[in-house]
């Protein structure tokens, strides 16, 4: 008999900070455990973050699929204004693809934290990622 417990799972790692504004950084966060919905993705940066108009940051969960080359953006949030902020060590809601075949994973898809300057940028505190799946 096959093990399908649990139904639900939430994964989590570390992701370091980006403190040149002007940097980018690609971090492996897990593997799916199984196939698998994302159902929700949280950033819980160890500092502030507020937004701004043409330098800014985004986040990424990305999808590499298996082989690692994949590109399926998973769940993104752009820093791009004052309004969008992130309080330290306080989740962050990252909002979902609106593609439901973006959040589809299977066994042991490699899911990748990326942190990607826009303009000059922000700096980015690190923090810790989770993401909640659902088994199919």
């Amino acid at each position: 008999m096959a093990d399908t417990a649990p139904y639900m799972r939430v994964l989590e790692a570390d992701v370091p900070s980006v403190s040149t504004a002007g940097n980018d950084d690609d971090t492996i966060v897990t593997q799916a455990p199984f196939d698998c919905v994302v159902t929700a993705v949280e950033y819980v940066p160890e500092a502030a973050i507020t937004g701004a108009a043409t330098n800014h940051r985004t986040f990424s969960l990305v999808n590499k699929g298996q082989a690692g080359s994949g590109s399926t953006t998973v769940a993104s949030l752009a820093f791009d204004s004052g309004s969008v902020t992130a309080s330290a060590n306080n989740e962050k809601a990252i909002p979902l693809s609106g593609t439901a075949a973006n959040l589809t994973l299977a066994a042991g898809d490699t899911l990748l934290w990326r942190s990607i300057h826009i303009g000059t940028g922000i700096t980015d505190p690190g923090g810790l990622v989770r993401v909640t799946v659902s088994r199919n």
